[in-house]
């Protein structure tokens, strides 16, 4: 804890001043304070966490799972193949130049308010750091133990497995940590574009009734869902990654 003191206190610093800022302004619709978002979560708190969490957090499994296959079997090919890597690197990267928000209408268009129109925008915005810190980590491997391994008698399957795939798992989880919060995100903009269910849904829905506190109530749990997300990853890097201790 004392390692994170000073973010705890500049939290609360902002905590602080939003409360008193929220009550001088006193327009709750607008700005409402921690404390009546607060009230509001635990008024709303079987609704949220037996409903739309559920949902929410549906979206985001299933689209972490698909991403996280699709990014490691892409990295894969294209380190295997320069044909593949000049084939799909271009795509990649230009998917991520299209604004995500233009296109969550159109899955809603081709798959309804089914989950799958959340999923997709979930995968679209999560699977490129995947992809591509999973990429940059298979070519990190050294050049001096490929060679080393090579005069040994190992097989391409052998360097593979024993020297790439190892020096490709920190640069795996790095990208991790980074798609666990984007995946809150894209699973927030699916629903808040088009869903009969969610935290995103709830939050638009409460916006149409000028409810403020109920707008941020959502967004509190998507916060957290992000922040438990990004820790399990982390409990799994440590795991993995013993030996860098």
């Amino acid at each position: 804890m004392r390692n994170y003191l000073p973010s705890i206190l500049l939290i609360a610093v902002f905590v602080i001043v939003w409360e008193v800022g929220a009550r001088i302004v006193n327009t709750e619709f607008i700005l409402p304070a921690p404390s009546g978002i607060g009230l509001k979560l635990w008024d709303l708190k079987g609704l949220l966490l037996k409903e739309h969490l559920t949902s929410t957090l549906l979206i985001i499994v299933i689209g972490l799972a698909i991403s996280i296959v699709l990014g490691i079997a892409l990295a894969i090919t294209m380190t295997q193949s320069s044909v593949m890597e000049k084939t799909f690197y271009p795509i990649i990267i230009t998917s991520q130049t299209i604004p995500i928000i233009a296109l969550a209408p159109i899955f809603v268009l081709w798959f309804g308010y089914s989950i799958w129109s959340k999923v997709v925008v979930t995968i679209l915005i999560t699977f490129f750091p995947i992809t591509v810190s999973t990429y940059d980590g298979l070519r990190s491997s050294s050049k001096e133990l490929k060679e080393l391994l090579l005069t040994m008698g190992a097989s391409k399957k052998d360097i593979f497995f024993k020297l790439d795939v190892p020096s490709a798992i920190p640069y795996f989880f790095s990208g991790m940590k980074v798609a666990v919060p984007l995946s809150v995100i894209g699973a927030a903009i699916g629903e808040w574009l088009g869903a009969q269910e969610g935290l995103g849904y709830f939050s638009r829905r409460m916006m149409t009734q000028f409810d403020g506190a109920g707008v941020f109530a959502p967004i509190v749990i998507l916060s957290l869902l992000g922040i438990i997300f990004f820790l399990i990853v982390i409990m799994f890097e440590k795991k993995a990654l013993k030996w860098r201790k």
